[in-house]
C-alpha cells in the first residue's frame, strides 16, 4: 500500500478536495449564512380573529402548521407554542401565589416577572416556561385560577412547526462531525508545519460552525420542549372607581380660578385700552364741543330773534 507523503501533489489534492466539501457542507440547508452565521429568526404569523394565527412558515423555509390549535403535538412534530392571556382576578398576590404552585407542579417555571402599579391598583405580568404536553393544562388553569379568575380580558396563541429545522440542523451538524474526523486524519499524517497549520485553521472553522449550529438546535428543541406562555394579571375596573377617578375636585378648582384670572385679565386690559386710548379721545372730542358751543353764541348763530314789544308796535 502506497503511503502519501504530506509534501506530495496527492496530499495537497486531497486538501482541497475536503476544503470544498466543507464549503458545500457549510452552505447546505435552508437559513444558513456564510462563515456559519446563524440561522434567522423563525417568521411567525400575527395572530388573527379570536387568537387564531394564520399560515406560518418554518425555519426551513417550508410552509408549516400555524394558527391557534395548540393542542398536544402529533406524532413527532416539533411544535413551537406561544401565548398572551390577560386576566383580571379578585386578589393579584393570591392569583400569582396559585398560579406558580400550579406551573411548578407541571414540571413548568416562571421565565420572567414585573410588577408595576395603574394608580392605587396593582398589576403583574409573567412569563410562564410549561412543558409542550401540558400546554392545554396551563391554559385551562389560569383560565379559572380555582375561583381567582373574574374575567379572561384576551388570550392570543400561536403554534409554529419546527421538524424540518431540527432534522436539517442534525443533518449538517452530522455532515461537519464527519468532515472533522477527516480534518483529524490528515494532521494526524502530516509533516510539514504548514501543512498542520492549514489543516488546524480548517479544523477551527469547522468546529466553530459546529458549535453555532448545536446551539441553534438547542434553542429550537427547548422552545418546542417548554412552551412559552405570558400572563397578565390586574384587579376588575369598578365603573363607580372610573366616575371617581374622573371627578378631580383639585382640577376643577384650577380651572375655575384659571378662567377668573383670564376674566381679570380681560377687564384689566379693556380698562388700560380705555385710560390710554380711549380717555384723551374723549376728553379732546368735548373740548371741541365745547369750543364750538362757545363760538356758535358768539356769532348769534342759532340764537332765537326777539319779538317785537306792544310799544313799538302801536307806534308803528
Amino acid at each position: 500500500m502506497r503511503t502519501i507523503r504530506p509534501s506530495s501533489p496527492s496530499f495537497i489534492l486531497m486538501l482541497v478536495v475536503l476544503g470544498l466539501s466543507m464549503s458545500l457542507v457549510a452552505c447546505a440547508g435552508s437559513g444558513a449564512t456564510a462563515g456559519g452565521a446563524p440561522a434567522p429568526d423563525i417568521p411567525v404569523e400575527q395572530p388573527g380573529v379570536d387568537g387564531v394565527a394564520g399560515e406560518g412558515l418554518s425555519p426551513d423555509g417550508q410552509p408549516g402548521r400555524s394558527g391557534g390549535d395548540t393542542g398536544a403535538p402529533l406524532d413527532d412534530a416539533r411544535i413551537i407554542r406561544t401565548g398572551t392571556i390577560s386576566l383580571e382576578v379578585r386578589e393579584v398576590p393570591a392569583a400569582l401565589q396559585t398560579a406558580r404552585d400550579a406551573i411548578r407542579s407541571m414540571g413548568g417555571y416562571i421565565g420572567a416577572s414585573q410588577t408595576y402599579g395603574e394608580g392605587d391598583r396593582p398589576v403583574a405580568v409573567i412569563t410562564y416556561r410549561v412543558p409542550a404536553d401540558r400546554w392545554e393544562d396551563a391554559l385551562d388553569l389560569l383560565r379559572d385560577l380555582d375561583g381567582q379568575t373574574t374575567k379572561v380580558v384576551e388570550e392570543q396563541t400561536q403554534a409554529v412547526e419546527v421538524t424540518g429545522a431540527v432534522a436539517d440542523l442534525e443533518a449538517r451538524i452530522r455532515n461537519l462531525r464527519a468532515s472533522e474526523e477527516a480534518l483529524q486524519a490528515i494532521a494526524a499524517k502530516a509533516v510539514r508545519i504548514s501543512d498542520v497549520l492549514e489543516v488546524q485553521a480548517q479544523l477551527t472553522q469547522v468546529r466553530g460552525e459546529i458549535e453555532a449550529l448545536s446551539a441553534q438546535l438547542k434553542d429550537l428543541e427547548d422552545r418546542a420542549d417548554y412552551a412559552t406562555l405570558t400572563a397578565s394579571y390586574r384587579l376588575p375596573v369598578v365603573a363607580v372607581e372610573i366616575a371617581r377617578e374622573d371627578w378631580d375636585p383639585t382640577s376643577i378648582v384650577d380651572e375655575a380660578a384659571a378662567s377668573l384670572i383670564n376674566v381679570v385679565q380681560t377687564l384689566a386690559g379693556v380698562g388700560i385700552w380705555f385710560v390710554i386710548v380711549g380717555l384723551p379721545i374723549v376728553l379732546m372730542a368735548g373740548a371741541l364741543v365745547l369750543v364750538a358751543m362757545w363760538t356758535f353764541r358768539r356769532l348769534g348763530i342759532g340764537r332765537p330773534s326777539r319779538r317785537p314789544s306792544g310799544e313799538e308796535a302801536s307806534a308803528s
